[in-house]
């Protein structure tokens, strides 16, 4: 299997950061800021590892997951993102992803990602504080979004909040739990 890490992610200089660093660390990368040029990308080169970033130019990056599947199904996706949620960490594993991970990201998260032999770690510990409002009002914009597929105006509506205040909402980092 080529070890070759495909990166996807639509900030050039992210993209050339990441390609640069997983090459430094000895892992052969290559980058592509497009989502159409993506899946051709993974056809050519026999990648075994994708990381794919969840916004391409405002297109959800889980699309592409079945895709670049159907292309390789032995590679490994990790997903990252800058506006994690839950509703968007399980559409990415239950597509096939095999971690979703908040940016910013040490280069040793995603590395362990590739590596991870896909056993549950039970020595994650787990909270004992609730959500806040604030978190789970983010939480819940994001599982609706998705439920319309990024489509900003019907969630809006199933919000029923004005799409300008839905976009508002969206622009700002997620809150801390």
């Amino acid at each position: 299997m080529n070890e070759l890490t495909l990166v996807i992610d639509d900030d050039p200089s992210f993209n050339a950061i990441l390609v640069r660093t997983l090459e430094r660390r000895g892992h052969p990368a290559r980058g592509v800021t497009e989502a159409a040029a993506a899946v051709e990308a993974l056809r050519e080169s026999g990648a075994s590892r994708v990381v794919l970033d969840l916004n391409l130019n405002g297109q959800s990056g889980l699309a592409l997951i079945p895709q670049l599947l159907a292309v390789n199904p032995d590679c490994k996706i990790v997903v990252l993102t800058g506006y994690a949620s839950i509703a968007t960490a399980v559409d990415a594993v239950k597509l096939g992803a095999i971690q979703y991970l908040a940016k910013p990201v040490e280069i040793e998260a995603i590395l362990s990602a590739f590596d991870d032999d896909g056993s549950p770690d039970f020595d994650v510990p787990v909270s004992d504080e609730p959500l806040s409002v604030d978190r789970l009002e983010w939480e819940h914009i994001q599982r609706v979004l998705s439920e319309n597929d990024g489509n900003i105006s019907a969630t809006a509506r199933a919000l029923k909040m004005h799409r300008r205040t839905l976009q508002r909402k969206l622009s700002k980092r997620p809150v801390k739990t």
